[in-house]
């Protein structure tokens, strides 16, 4: 018997409350709900764009998209990766800590935490970015991307995966450059690595985290009341690592008026690379712009 995915709208209140769900394997049917004492984020205009960084997105190799293989890239995310001597670390969180399992079997992202984030896709909350290169045969390949949760003026970074060198730093970079010009605040990465750190994330207190989050929530001009908090929802066989995840905020399916949702966010920042004439090569402009505020 299939295990119940996690209930979306507790789901989405447990982000806006600043709680996460990890599991502990690939078939482990239990979630875990996450408050991390520290916290890490990327400042929308503090990403660090190495030379080598804005070559590769200048010279337009790797194609770049939205919301086109969210599954597969969940899927990618979730297999095993035996890290090897010297390779970055292409995740928000810190696998080494959170991962039970040995490095080559060992996974928080559950089949049913997958069933959940897809169906969580289909409803409008969970986005990816995907990266491609144009395989010798014709065929176009998957060769890194991440996905996410996004509301409000907020986008929760789950996990991301690279096949090639760069490949998820430059979803990431796409990811920054397109919540920058869709007014969004927060950019949470959930848990400080060097690979982060080295992209321009800092590490803050879960209070802070908590502030800057309840503030990226509030409507323009609005006072925002924190949510109070549940112990869960009845009919959920999760279990609680920290705090109930259900908040008093509603899940929502879009950001509100003062912010876009990544896809709506994606498709401006094309739109402007197309207005600078940089239609052929959009990753010059994405260069052009975190270099000026690296």
């Amino acid at each position: 018997m299939t295990d119940p995915i996690i209930d979306p709208t507790l789901l989405m209140n447990a982000y806006r409350s600043g709680i996460f769900p990890m599991a502990d394997s690939r078939d482990d049917p239990e979630v875990y709900w996450i408050e991390p004492r520290l916290r890490g984020i990327l400042p929308l205009d503090g990403f660090h764009c190495s030379r080598s960084l804005a070559r590769t997105l200048k010279r337009g190799r790797i194609t770049v998209t939205c919301n086109q293989a969210f599954e597969a890239v969940m899927e990618e995310c979730a297999a095993p990766r035996p890290p090897k001597e010297g390779e970055e670390e292409d995740d928000f969180d810190d696998l080494d800590d959170l991962d039970p399992g040995d490095s080559a079997s060992g996974t928080w992202i559950s089949h049913r935490i997958a069933a959940t984030y897809h169906q969580l896709h289909r409803l409008g909350h969970a986005h990816s970015i995907e990266c491609w290169i144009d395989a010798p045969d014709g065929t176009r390949q998957l060769v890194g991307g991440l996905y996410g949760v996004g509301f409000d003026r907020v986008f929760c970074g789950e996990s991301m995966f690279s096949r090639v060198p760069d490949a998820s730093k430059v979803a990431l970079a796409w990811l920054v450059a397109a919540l920058r010009i869709g007014g969004a605040d927060l950019l949470d990465c959930q848990f400080m690595t060097g690979h982060l750190s080295s992209l321009g994330a800092v590490e803050i207190s879960q209070a802070e985290y908590l502030t800057r989050l309840y503030r990226a929530q509030r409507p323009e001009g609005a006072e925002y009341r924190a949510p109070t908090m549940d112990m869960g929802q009845a009919g959920d066989s999760t279990q609680s690592g920290a705090a109930g995840a259900a908040g008093a905020c509603g899940a929502g399916a879009s950001w509100d008026a003062g912010a876009l949702s990544l896809p709506d966010a994606f498709g401006a920042l094309l739109a402007a690379a197309k207005s600078s004439g940089f239609s052929s090569s959009p990753g010059k402009l994405i260069a052009q712009s975190l270099t000026q505020t690296s």
